[in-house]
C-alpha cells in the first residue's frame, strides 16, 4: 500500500516542508516521505511513524531503523502535543460556556412557566434566548420577560413582547 497524497502533504505540513535529517528545504531538494520504523521491518503507514526527507537523506538512510527520532521530528512532536492539550483545554472550556448558556436559558424559562405553567419554549426560541444571552446581562433577560408576562396574558403575546424588550436593550433604545 502506497502513502496517499493527503497523508504524505500532512506530513509535510507537520514537518514544516523540512528534510527531518539535513534541515533542507524546497527548492533546494525534492521532499519524500520516509517511515521512522521500516516498512521492511512492519512499520506502518501511520501518519506517527512517518516523516520528511529529501531525496538524497532518505536514499541513504534505505530501510535502517531510526534508534534516535531527529530533533525537528521532536520538536514537531511536542508541538503537536502541546496543540492536542490546548485543544482539549479548549473543548473542556466551550462544553463549560455551553453548560450555562443551558442553565441561563432554563432559568428564563422557569421565569415564563411562573406565569404560563403548561408552557414551554420552543427549541427556535432557546435560540433567540442564547442570542440575546449572547448581548444582555441574564438578569435583565429574567426582568424582561417578568415585565412581558406580567402585562399579558396570552403567553404568544408575552413572548414576542419580550423580544420586542430585548431587541430594544440590545439597540439601546431602553437606555
Amino acid at each position: 500500500m502506497s502513502i496517499s497524497k493527503k497523508i504524505r502533504f500532512e506530513v509535510f505540513k507537520r514537518d514544516g516542508f523540512q528534510c527531518a535529517y539535513c534541515g533542507k528545504t524546497p527548492p533546494d531538494v525534492i521532499l519524500e516521505v520516509d517511515h521512522i520504523q521500516p516498512k521492511s521491518k512492519d512499520g506502518k503507514d501511520d501518519i506517527e511513524n512517518l516523516l520528511t526527507a529529501c531525496f538524497n537523506c532518505n536514499r541513504g538512510k534505505r530501510n535502517i531503523s531510526l534508534d534516535k527520532i531527529p530533533n525537528k521530528l521532536y520538536e514537531n512532536l511536542e508541538i503537536l502535543k502541546q496543540k492536542e492539550e490546548q485543544l482539549k483545554e479548549y473543548r473542556k472550556f466551550i462544553l463549560k460556556i455551553r453548560e450555562r448558556i443551558n442553565k441561563d436559558i432554563c432559568t428564563v424559562e422557569k421565569k415564563f412557566q411562573e406565569y404560563f405553567p403548561d408552557k414551554q419554549f420552543a427549541d427556535h426560541f432557546k435560540v433567540s434566548i442564547k442570542q440575546f444571552l449572547s448581548k444582555l446581562d441574564l438578569y435583565d433577560i429574567i426582568d424582561a420577560m417578568e415585565y412581558s408576562c406580567l402585562k399579558f396574558d396570552e403567553s404568544a403575546i408575552a413572548l414576542k413582547y419580550f423580544c420586542g424588550i430585548c431587541w430594544n436593550n440590545i439597540k439601546g433604545e431602553n437606555k
